[in-house]
C-alpha cells in the first residue's frame, strides 16, 4: 500500500503547487515568478560538453526524465510480476487505456479541424495524471473498492506507456542522426549489461546519463532516456534481493514530493487576466477540456464495457457500475502529462498557445476530478 500512500499524499502536494503557481502568476509577483522559471543553469565539462538551459527546461528535460525513469520501473514491474503479468489481468486496463487515448484525441481533432497548428495538440487530452487520480480515490477511502484502485493504477501506467510512444513518434525536433546513433549505442550497452548479468544500479544509471545527453542532443525528447534505462535494470540483484523494486520505492517520495510539484509550479502558472467565457470556448481549450471530461469517460468506460460484454475480460470485483463510471471520469485528470505533451506540441509558438493550453488542461482536469469525485461520493460507503 506504500504506492497508494505516496500517490495520495503526492497528489495533495501536486495540487498545492499548482494552486500556488496560479496564485503567484495572477499577483503582483508575476514577474518574479516568470524570472524564476528563466533562471539559467549551465553545466560545462571541460568545454567538451556544455548544457545551458533556463530552469523551466531543466525541470522539463532532466527532472521529468527522473519521473519517466520511475514510470519505466513501474511499467516493468507490472508487466513482469504485477497486475499486468498475465493476459487475463492486462486485457481490461489495456483496452481501457487505448480507448481513453483514442476518443479524447478524436474529440480534440474534430473541434480543431481546419487549424493545422492547433491540431499539433491532438494528444494533449489523451493523458492521465496518476498522482491526482490515485490521490482522489485514496481520499474517498472505502467508497472505492481496491479492485478499482488497482484498475485505475494499471490504466494510468499503460496510459503513460502510450504517452511515451506518442512523444517518441510525433513530438521530436529535427533529428541529429549522429547523436541518435550514439543514443542507440548507449541503449544497446544497457541491454548488454543486463544480458551479462550486471546487477549494480549505479552502472546502469551512469550509462543512462550518457544516453540522456545523447537523446537530448538528438532531437528526440530527453525524458525517453529515463524509460530506456529503467527497462534495462534487472528485477533482482546478485543476491536475489529486489533491485528495480528497491529503486522504485526509493524514488517514489522524491518524485511525488519534489519532482512533480516542481514541474507543476514551473508549468501551471497562467495569467487569468482578461479571460472570459469566450476564452473557454476557444477551440484549443475547448478541445482539451472536452477530450478530458467527455472523451476519457466515454473512451475508458466504452472500451471496458465492450471487453466485458464480449467475455474477453471480467469486471473489477466488488465494484458497482456507478463506481466504475466515477473512476473512468477520474481518468480525465490530465494535468502533469497533458501539460508536458502540450509544451512539446506548442513549443516555439507564441505565449498565447501556452495560455490556451493551460486553460484547457486546468479547466478540464478540475471538472473531471470534481465530477468523478461527486459520482463516487454519492456511492454509499460499505458497512
Amino acid at each position: 500500500m506504500r504506492f497508494f500512500a505516496d500517490e495520495a499524499a503526492g497528489g495533495i502536494v501536486l495540487a498545492i503547487a499548482a494552486v500556488l503557481a496560479l496564485a503567484v502568476s495572477n499577483s503582483p509577483w508575476r514577474e518574479t515568478y516568470e524570472a524564476f522559471t528563466r533562471i539559467r543553469g549551465t553545466v560545462d565539462i571541460g568545454g567538451l560538453l556544455v548544457l545551458s538551459k533556463p530552469l523551466l527546461l531543466w525541470v522539463n528535460d532532466l527532472w521529468m526524465a527522473v519521473f519517466f525513469f520511475l514510470v519505466g520501473l513501474e511499467i516493468k514491474r507490472e508487466f513482469v510480476e504485477g497486475e499486468l503479468a498475465s493476459r487475463s489481468q492486462a486485457i481490461l486496463p489495456a483496452a481501457a487505456a487505448l480507448g481513453g487515448m483514442a476518443v479524447p484525441a478524436a474529440i480534440y481533432a474534430l473541434i480543431n479541424l481546419g487549424d493545422a497548428t492547433a491540431l499539433r495538440g491532438w494528444a494533449i487530452p489523451a493523458a492521465t495524471d496518476i498522482a491526482f487520480a490515485i490521490g482522489i480515490v485514496m481520499l474517498l477511502g472505502s467508497r472505492v473498492p481496491t479492485s478499482l484502485k488497482v484498475f485505475l493504477t494499471a490504466v494510468a501506467i499503460i496510459d503513460d506507456l502510450g504517452a511515451i510512444v506518442v512523444i517518441a513518434l510525433f513530438y521530436t525536433d529535427t533529428l541529429s542522426l549522429g547523436m541518435l546513433a550514439a543514443a542507440g549505442a548507449g541503449a544497446i550497452a544497457l541491454l548488454l549489461l543486463n544480458r551479462a548479468g550486471v546487477r549494480r544500479a549505479d552502472v546502469y544509471i551512469a550509462v543512462g546519463l550518457a544516453v540522456w545527453v545523447c537523446v537530448l542532443k538528438s532531437g528526440i525528447h530527453a525524458t525517453l532516456a529515463g524509460v530506456v534505462t529503467a527497462l534495462a535494470i534487472p528485477m533482482r540483484d546478485a543476491k536475489g534481493r529486489p533491485l528495480a523494486g528497491a529503486l522504485e520505492h526509493g524514488l517514489h517520495p522524491w518524485v511525488a514530493f519534489l519532482v512533480l510539484p516542481m514541474f507543476a509550479f514551473a508549468n501551471a502558472g497562467v495569467s487569468l487576466q482578461g479571460l472570459s467565457l469566450d476564452s473557454l470556448l476557444d477551440p484549443i481549450p475547448l478541445g482539451i477540456a472536452a477530450g478530458l471530461v467527455l472523451g476519457k469517460t466515454v473512451g475508458v468506460f466504452g472500451a471496458s464495457w465492450m471487453m466485458m460484454r464480449s467475455g474477453l475480460a471480467t469486471a473489477p470485483a466488488g465494484a458497482s457500475t456507478r463506481q466504475f463510471v466515477g473512476v473512468c471520469m477520474l481518468c480525465g485528470i490530465g494535468f502533469t502529462m497533458s501539460l508536458f505533451i502540450g509544451g512539446l506540441a506548442f513549443q516555439g509558438l507564441s505565449p498565447d498557445f501556452e495560455a490556451r493550453l493551460k486553460l484547457g488542461v486546468l479547466g478540464g482536469s478540475i471538472l473531471a476530478g470534481l465530477l468523478g469525485t461527486l459520482v463516487l461520493w454519492r456511492q454509499a460507503a460499505p458497512r
